[in-house]
């Protein structure tokens, strides 16, 4: 490897993109092509940079496996940073395992660390700790182990743990710093963010009072019987049930627990439950169908009684109902939590992590965007989504460096 190639690694390696391009920006071979491309996605120029890193990786020989492989993770964290979440897994993998079979131990770990964090994106957090339990970073440069935190304190956050994830952010921090690395600094303190930021909105009396991570992971321990509409879960006493496959059960339940300890009249149940606006005796034998599934389903935790003009909601191991609803626009607060780690998203990508088809985000997204709550730039299949004002493309790539070479 000669000296600008390294020189140029070497700044990229410390955040300095604009320094390695002064090195490579005019030279085509492979090295310097998988360099350039790393330096423009660390710009934010994401097409740019998959071009050149695609182009690298057919520029380097059939016995350069190790450099291919390389080129492989970096234009999958590219995908990764653009919210390309369909791109293909299988060559991460195959890339990986080539990584590993040549002792290229730093890069090998960080293809699985993108691996981990799309599954993460995707919600499936089981697989992302199974895979996360098996590196080991205390034997991993600081950079890595920063991502390493990053990933603990996200999936704390999902799994509403907001102690570990505020001792891995500050964990993720200290290695941030020991890095020098700018944009992984930034991503910490972005992180940090979120976890200081609203998570839920406490529904008392008409009145909402906005909750931190802490002050929901407190109320989810209390006594009290919790009505959790942002993931459509009814908990209490030690007992969780999902409703988020049943809706029309869930809208009841969140209804009863709007009004308690005041019951709801069966013509607001019936508009709320089954979006009418007329009732008659058939929707009223509907309703009570609907209350009796919803009895069962909500045993031992509650029951719900009849009353003269309807139905109110009475928690059988809890002394209240609490009823907590999304900090944002509910009907598009799954939306808006993706979209919030300031990162640009394809509407496919959206799709893929929120489990709805392509065409209903898309409606979502255009909805929003007429009321300014999101932005686009692009067109085409190149279109990305984004909460406003544009962040520029400040990246948060990280790609470990030298890249090509052995």
């Amino acid at each position: 490897m000669d000296s600008l190639i390294t020189a140029a690694a070497q700044a990229l390696a410390t955040g300095d993109p604009l320094g390695a391009l002064d090195r490579v920006a005019l030279r085509d071979d492979a090295p310097a092509l998988a360099l350039r491309g790393i330096a423009m996605a660390q710009l934010g120029d994401l097409e740019r940079a998959r071009t050149l890193v695609r182009k690298a990786a057919r520029a380097f020989g059939p016995k350069e496996a190790v450099a291919r492989a390389r080129c492989v993770v970096a234009e999958a964290e590219i995908a990764l940073a653009s919210r390309d979440l369909g791109w293909p897994v299988k060559a991460l993998h195959v890339a990986r395992m080539t990584l590993e079979a040549h002792g290229d131990r730093v890069n090998a770990a960080h293809a699985r660390y993108l691996q981990i964090r799309r599954l993460l994106l995707i919600g499936q957090l089981d697989d992302a700790q199974v895979q996360l339990a098996e590196l080991d970073p205390a034997t991993l440069p600081p950079p890595l182990r920063a991502t390493h935190e990053l990933v603990v304190a996200g999936i704390a956050m999902r799994r509403l743990d907001a102690q570990v994830a505020r001792a891995a952010l500050h964990r993720a921090e200290v290695a941030a710093l020991h890095s020098g690395i700018p944009a992984l600094k930034a991503e910490v303190e972005s992180a940090a963010g979120v976890l200081n930021s609203p998570a839920a909105g406490l529904l008392d009396q008409g009145q909402v009072r906005l909750l931190l991570l802490d002050e929901v992971q407190a109320l989810f321990a209390s006594t009290s019987l919790v009505v959790d509409a942002c993931r459509s879960v009814v908990r209490g006493a030690g007992m969780s049930l999902s409703l988020a496959r049943r809706p029309v059960l869930f809208t009841l339940v969140r209804t009863l627990a709007e009004a308690w300890p005041a019951d709801v009249p069966r013509e607001t149940l019936i508009a709320r439950a089954f979006r009418l606006k007329l009732s008659d005796e058939s929707h009223r034998a509907r309703l009570r169908v609907e209350i009796g599934r919803l009895r069962k389903a909500l045993k031992p935790l509650a029951d719900v009684t009849a009353s003269k003009r309807g139905y109110a909601l009475s928690p059988q191991v809890s002394p209240d109902v609490t009823l907590l609803i999304p900090p944002v626009e509910e009907k598009y607060a799954a939306l808006f939590a993706l979209l919030a780690d300031g990162e640009s998203w394809s509407s496919s990508a959206l799709a893929l992590a929120l489990g709805n088809s392509q065409r209903t985000v898309q409606r979502a997204l255009e909805t929003l965007a007429a009321k300014g709550r999101v932005q686009s730039f692009g067109h085409g299949r190149a279109r990305r989504w984004l909460t406003p004002p544009v962040p520029g493309f400040a990246t948060t790539l990280l790609l470990p460096v030298p890249l090509p070479g052995g």
